[in-house]
């Protein structure tokens, strides 16, 4: 048995366990240190992509640009970058939503769900449209993307509407239906690009383009039968305008040779009369060089062209008597 004074086992236990206390105290003063070295390299280290610039800000003021690739900055969020895909073709749509695989959501135009709303237009000719349709665009200058804007993608979708109502209210339902759609978006694409640059939003406009556009729903029906009708129309038209090419050359030609025929007879006459008259003067002079010899060669061959054509004729002396019985007249004629 212990004596008095003596240390007892209890207070063995209690000398060791205030020893391991003060060992865990003095390793845990190195903990704190440790999860602000970690902090600080988490928040230091920052990557940016291929296809993006990152915007470094301290304290909310632009500070410079990082190009792609690893790059640091003051931890603690002292500074804080914002990445801008400046190679990345971006994409708007108005009057449909689709849902894209691999989008930004930083990027991502958030609209509202009242797609009609924002489709339906009034169009020159005070009727109305249901105009669907998408801007390609990238952001050509980060800065003023990010700066000079407060809401860039908002301001950048009112920018659309208003501009494609402007040009939809210049044109006609079936020039924006039909004839003037190319015309139309070009002139879209124009003048967005202006406001862009105007009100310095920093996005190049690369493509406008419709995806659809209707009659509201109520009145397609009726459109759809004006459309048919003016299509019957136009066949028609067609179909008479190939009947008149073809008949109108028909009777041009026709009238032509008739023309022609007329003008190949009077020329033919001409020359006819020309050579009776030259005929004529030559047999004067010739009457004029010996009379009675060309007055009697004339009525011999007057004669010798008349009389084959004459038939039998017999010639009898008026004083002759008695002749007619010895005659053969049953052939004669």
């Amino acid at each position: 048995m212990a004596g008095y004074g003596e240390p007892q086992k209890g207070d063995e236990f209690v000398d060791l366990g205030k020893k391991i206390g003060q060992e865990v105290m003095k390793r845990m003063r190195w903990i704190p240190l440790l999860l602000i070295l970690v902090i600080a390299a988490l928040t230091t280290y920052y990557q940016i992509e291929p296809d993006e610039v990152g915007l470094v800000m301290r304290f909310g003021k632009y500070i410079r640009t990082s190009e792609p690739g690893p790059h640091f900055r003051l931890p603690f969020g002292i500074e804080q970058v914002s990445k801008v895909p400046v190679q990345r073709q971006l994409k708007a749509e108005f009057g449909v939503r689709t849902q894209s695989t691999g989008s930004d959501p930083t990027f991502s135009h958030a609209r509202r769900n009242d797609t009609a709303a924002e489709s339906t237009m009034l169009t020159a000719d005070t009727n109305v449209a249901n105009v669907k349709w998408t801007v390609q665009y990238k952001v050509s200058d980060p800065y003023k993307y990010l700066f000079r804007v407060k809401r860039p993608r908002t301001t950048f979708n009112d920018m659309n509407e208003a501009i494609m109502r402007k040009v939809v209210g210049d044109y006609s339902v079936t020039e924006l239906l039909k004839s003037k759609r190319e015309e139309i978006l070009t002139l879209v694409k124009e003048e967005l690009q202006a406001l862009c640059d105007r009100y310095e939003i920093g996005i190049g406009i690369q493509l406008v383009n419709f995806e659809d556009v209707n009659p509201p729903e109520p009145v397609r029906d009726a459109f759809n039968e004006v459309n048919r009708a003016e299509q019957e129309k136009a066949t028609a038209r067609n179909i008479a305008q190939a009947k008149k090419n073809s008949v109108i050359p028909e009777a041009a030609g026709k009238a032509r040779q008739a023309i022609l025929a007329a003008e190949g007879y009077a020329v033919e006459r001409r020359n006819q009369a020309l050579g009776e008259v030259a005929r004529f003067v030559a047999l004067q002079k010739e009457y004029a060089k010996a009379p009675r010899v060309t007055r009697t060669r004339i009525y011999l061959e007057t004669l010798s062209k008349v009389l084959p054509n004459a038939g039998k004729r017999i010639i009898l002396d008026g004083n002759l008597k008695g002749l007619l019985p010895l005659l053969n007249l049953g052939g004669a004629k």
